[in-house]
Order: C-alpha cells, then sequence, then structure tokens
C-alpha cells in the first residue's frame, strides 16, 4: 500500500468536478498539493477549503496547454514541496456532435488539451518523479478512451491516444519504479457537459444515474494506494466495457441506434 501521507502533488484541473474532488480527497489523506485551473475565484475557493481543513496546498492559475505554466507547476512543486511523487492529470475538455458537422479545429483542440498538455507535463515532470517517493502519474482519460461513440469522435480519439500512451509509457517507466494508474471514468455528476467546447447535436442516450466527483476520486485514491494500473469508477462504465470487449459487433450495432 502506498503511504499518501506526505507526499507532495500536483492536479491540473482542480477548480471543479472530478479535479477539485480529488485534490480535497488527496488533501485529506495528508498529501501536500500544487493545484492548477484557469479560473482563479474557484481555485483560491478551493485552497481556503484545504487551507482551513489544515491541509497545505499551493494554486497555479493558468491553463496546462501553456508551456510556461507547465514549467511554473514543476518548478512550484520542487520549490515549495522539494519534489513530486503524485501527477494527476485531469484537466480536459469535450466536444459533442457529428464528425461530418465538425469545424476542423475541434480535433486540433481536443487533441492540445486531452492529449498534448498532460504528455508534456509528464515530461517535464519526469526528473522531479524519479527522486520522488513511491512516484505515481494518475491519467484521467474516460469510458470513451476504450469504446469510441457517436457524437464524441475527436474526444474519443483523444482518450484514446491517453489510454495508449499510458500504457506504453507505463513499461518504460518500470525500471524508474514509476506507476502509471489511468482512470476511465463514465457518467459523472460534474460541470463537463455545461463547458463543451462545440455542441452541435447529442444521441438520445439511455439515462442512468451519474456517480459523484468524490465517489471517482475516493475509488481513485483508493487504486493509488493500492498501485492499480487501471480503474473504471462507474457501474455501467464496466457494463459497457465488457459487452464491447466480448461482442463488438453487437456494440457496434448498439450505438448505431444512436447515431
Amino acid at each position: 500500500m502506498r503511504d499518501i501521507q506526505g507526499s507532495r502533488a500536483i492536479v491540473t484541473g482542480a477548480s471543479s468536478g472530478i479535479g477539485r474532488a480529488l485534490a480535497r480527497e488527496l488533501a485529506r489523506h495528508g498529501a501536500q498539493l500544487v493545484v492548477v485551473a484557469r479560473r482563479e475565484a474557484r481555485l483560491r475557493e478551493l485552497v481556503d477549503r484545504i487551507t482551513a481543513d489544515g491541509g497545505e496546498v499551493e494554486p497555479v492559475v493558468g491553463d496546462v496547454t501553456d508551456p510556461e505554466i507547465r514549467r511554473k507547476l514543476i518548478d512550484t512543486a520542487g520549490s515549495r514541496f522539494g519534489g513530486l511523487d503524485i501527477l494527476v492529470n485531469n484537466a480536459g475538455t469535450g466536444a459533442m456532435g457529428l464528425f461530418e458537422d465538425a469545424d476542423p479545429q475541434r480535433a486540433r483542440t481536443l487533441m492540445e488539451v486531452n492529449f498534448f498538455a498532460p504528455i508534456e507535463l509528464i515530461r517535464l515532470a519526469l526528473p522531479l518523479l524519479r527522486r520522488g517517493t513511491r512516484p505515481i502519474i494518475v491519467n484521467v482519460s474516460s469510458i470513451l478512451g476504450l469504446r469510441g461513440v457517436p457524437y464524441s469522435s475527436e474526444y474519443s480519439a483523444s482518450k484514446f491516444a491517453l489510454q495508449g500512451f499510458s500504457e506504453a509509457l507505463r513499461t518504460e517507466l518500470i525500471r524508474h519504479r514509476i506507476d502509471v494508474l489511468v482512470v476511465n471514468p463514465g457518467t459523472t455528476q460534474t460541470e463537463f457537459f455545461d463547458s463543451v467546447i462545440e455542441k452541435t447535436g447529442e444521441p438520445a442516450w439511455p439515462e442512468h444515474t451519474p456517480v459523484t466527483a468524490e465517489s471517482v476520486a475516493r475509488q481513485t485514491v483508493r487504486a493509488i494506494r493500492r498501485s492499480r494500473h487501471a480503474i473504471i469508477p462507474y457501474k455501467w462504465g464496466r457494463v459497457f466495457y465488457w459487452i464491447n470487449r466480448l461482442s463488438p459487433a453487437l456494440m457496434d450495432r448498439i450505438m448505431a441506434r444512436y447515431s
């Protein structure tokens, strides 16, 4: 079991949703945090809450697609806490609509936020992580990184890219004793669908009760402590995954009904 007490962690996309819940859950377990998000007021509110609970946290306001912000995160972890043990790449964005109706920039923006930003932050973090205590990289992907769905083709592609990268990186970093965990959430109670970059249409999916961001955070921290490689913190997400594994053709027919 990995002891989180005293660990040094970075959490991106920490102003709301899963990122905010993860920051609070890690702080509750005794981690020292560097948190980043674009919305300064929301980030300050999170910092005040963690500090009031006795935690240690340093905010960085900015966009993780900015190389200077990524460098500032790493420098802050090193200067404030003396290193880095846990890197959580949670910041992400989405878009909805048929591929044929999409602006070509949509795919590029999604890849920049959901793929290039996290991998470049990992690149910068590796020197600190190599010197860390039981270091781990946590990439928050999506159930759509395991099976693509209509109206989310480019988003699915960005999460598939992160998924494949994470699996390859895990084997490369074994020699450095750095773990890689991929979290594949399903439907979660967050502001995600309110902040997509483009929405030109959406399918009429069957309704499922979403899980809370706090539930995803608890399951993720449990997976960090247990050195898990991958989790799907949503019951219907696991059903979705196994149907696709057992019969991709059946899943194609199901998905076609909503496209």
